[in-house]
């Protein structure tokens, strides 16, 4: 190409350089997007099935102080309904959001920690995540649903609506 003025040459380089800063600033984004898919896949990690503990189990070492139960499911979910004596922490802030430490502030490390959803592959995943932190975790297959009918305590947040 040739340029009959300087301006012309000028306006030029300005864009060469303004998309090198842009092209960059992309690099930098997908950079960060892949280093936040990399910290959350968890096909790799253990446990790679759910447990085989029955129901009544995890109800007595939950009665028993020696378990917690962990809900995985959304805010929405559980506020239509949740295990009383759950602790809420949805699947995608652990996946996303949440540090290793700001989990740690949530969960107890000397207990076992089972976690459910509604069908279990939220569970799955969540258990991954926990595992490699460090917990004894325990993936339940069941769901809130199964939960409830096992016997388990079921409570919905009050409503706003009087």
């Amino acid at each position: 190409m040739i340029f009959a003025n300087s301006a012309s040459r000028r306006v030029l380089f300005s864009l060469a350089v303004f998309g090198t800063a842009l092209g960059l600033v992309g690099l930098g984004f997908l950079n960060t997007a892949a280093e936040r898919f990399a910290q959350a896949d968890d096909r790799d990690l253990e446990p790679k099935e759910h447990t085989k503990d029955s129901l009544a189990s995890v109800k007595e070492k939950i009665a028993d102080k020696k378990a917690v139960l962990v809900d995985v499911r959304d805010l929405v979910e559980w506020n239509a309904g949740h295990v009383q004596g759950a602790i809420l922490l949805p699947w995608r802030d652990l996946q996303d959001k949440l540090t290793e430490a700001q989990v740690k502030e949530k969960l107890p490390k000397e207990k076992i920690i089972y976690t459910h959803c509604a069908v279990g592959y939220r569970s799955l995943r969540a258990a991954k995540i926990l595992k490699k932190y460090g917990y004894e975790v325990r993936a339940l297959k069941p769901g809130y649903d199964e939960l409830v009918k096992a016997g388990f305590t079921s409570e919905k947040k009050a409503s706003l609506e009087k």
